[in-house]
């Protein structure tokens, strides 16, 4: 975790660690517990990664390099029917999609400077800057739903993602400050 530096290897980091945070909640789970509906809305820890790689396509790739739909490596659109998920689609397959999508945004962000601007229909005059500040908390509220997701799954708080360093129940620790 980088927490001096630059602004842009900040803002970079960050983006990333919530990146990673969205993966690492749907790590490990089976596919059929991926597609399971818990909440009345279309959010599954299948349909997050799917909606996220479109949010991400739909940033870098549709707005800020302005490339034309045909050169999206996927859906491009932040929308509900981004939280489709095709059947047939595994928890791995969009895994990758979505880490393919993050690869591609940082390819094209490196190109501009924090302060390139550029047209969103709805919101107006947009900065890189604000972009990557826009995913950055679109991404880690993402991650916390696929945690709470991951807990009903699982049954277990936060003992079901071990990298929180907390002792899964029954380990001889009945506190879950206790390492």
């Amino acid at each position: 975790m980088i927490t001096t530096g630059a602004d842009r290897e900040l803002l970079e980091a960050m983006l990333d660690d919530n990146r990673a945070e969205l993966v690492a909640s749907v790590r490990g789970l089976s596919d059929a517990d991926a597609r399971r509906r818990l909440v009345p809305s279309l959010t599954t820890p299948l349909a997050l990664l799917t909606h996220a790689a479109a949010a991400e396509r739909s940033w870098f790739q549709r707005r800020l390099a302005a490339l034309p739909e045909s050169e999206w490596d996927g859906y491009g659109y932040g929308d509900d029917a981004s939280f489709a998920t095709p059947e047939g689609l595994t928890l791995d397959e969009a895994t990758a999609a979505f880490e393919r999508a993050c690869a591609r945004s940082r390819e094209i962000a490196a190109e501009f400077d924090l302060d390139h601007e550029v047209h969103h229909e709805r919101i107006g005059t947009v900065s890189l800057c604000w972009i990557m500040l826009h995913m950055i908390r679109e991404l880690a509220r993402h991650a916390g739903h696929g945690d709470i997701l991951r807990e009903q799954l699982l049954g277990g708080g936060s003992a079901t993602r071990p990298e929180f360093g907390v002792p899964p129940p029954g380990s001889g620790s009945d506190s879950p400050h206790n390492p």
